[in-house]
């Protein structure tokens, strides 16, 4: 099964962008990020086509996620539990049926800038509720994937420059500090399990030439619980995206597992 995560930064502005992928890579599930639309508007027939069911938590402008799966979406949740006052679109979940049914998750975490605003104290707030819903779902004892746009370097490789980071909500070390809480609740960071390999981005930000001078840096990432990593088999990045027309500023982040 092959799962993919891509913050999009706009479904409906960038579509034939986004079908030529889904046509090229031919994932299995695909989880979306900052679609920028309402459910209504999304543009949920030209997946449909492409044999997609679709599972939508949409926010006017702003924000927004999605799944789409081959196989049909069961226990749709949207919004991240934990404070029922928010009303920014950044979290939904579903159970992707099969012969080995397998939980997926598409996330946006908040970026949290300015860091002197209450920006970043919503930041931190939403990754202790993503921390606790990760070990209500580790109960479970089965396998799922925490994919999305984290906004987060965890470590000073993740960025071509780190230095220029140092103030930036990104690259904070409460930041960093929340996130390796994450993944020490019990859960495996795919691309680390299976390359590491230092300089791989899935960011590149539009100006200053940052896509042609490589000024990147690795914000997209895929959590998988034990009974996921155990069937983990390879992951990709598929960093040509980003020169495509009209591109994303991030590219689409791809893993594998054996189900």
């Amino acid at each position: 099964m092959r799962i993919a995560t891509w913050n999009v930064n706009s479904v409906n502005a960038r579509l034939e962008t986004v079908v030529r992928w889904f046509e090229e890579a031919n994932p299995d599930v695909a989880c979306l990020q900052e679609i920028k639309c309402i459910d209504e508007k999304f543009p949920t027939e030209a997946f449909e086509r492409l044999g997609y069911n679709v599972a939508v938590h949409g926010q006017k402008t702003y924000n927004g996620v999605a799944l789409l799966s081959k196989s049909p979406l069961e226990d749709v949740r949207r919004g991240l539990p934990g404070d029922d006052g928010d009303e920014q679109a950044r979290y939904v979940e579903a159970v992707v049926s099969g012969p080995e049914p397998v939980r997926v998750a598409s996330i946006y975490l908040p970026n949290g800038n300015p860091v002197s605003t209450v920006k970043f104290g919503y930041k931190l707030a939403w990754m202790e509720r993503l921390s606790a819903h990760a070990r209500d779902l580790l109960v479970l004892e089965e396998p799922f994937c925490l994919m999305g746009d984290y906004n987060v370097i965890p470590e000073p490789r993740d960025a071509a420059h780190p230095e220029n980071w140092t103030d930036d909500a990104l690259f904070q070390p409460q930041t960093r500090g929340a996130f390796r809480a994450l993944k020490n609740l019990g859960l495996t960071e795919a691309y680390l399990q299976a390359d590491g390999a230092p300089g791989a981005f899935t960011f590149w930000d539009y100006q200053a030439g940052a896509w042609q001078r490589n000024n990147g840096i690795r914000i997209d990432h895929a959590l998988l619980s034990p009974q996921a990593a155990d069937k983990l088999t390879g992951v990709a990045i598929h960093k040509h995206v980003r020169g495509w027309d009209k591109p994303s500023d991030h590219v689409p982040l791809m893993v594998e597992l054996d189900l």
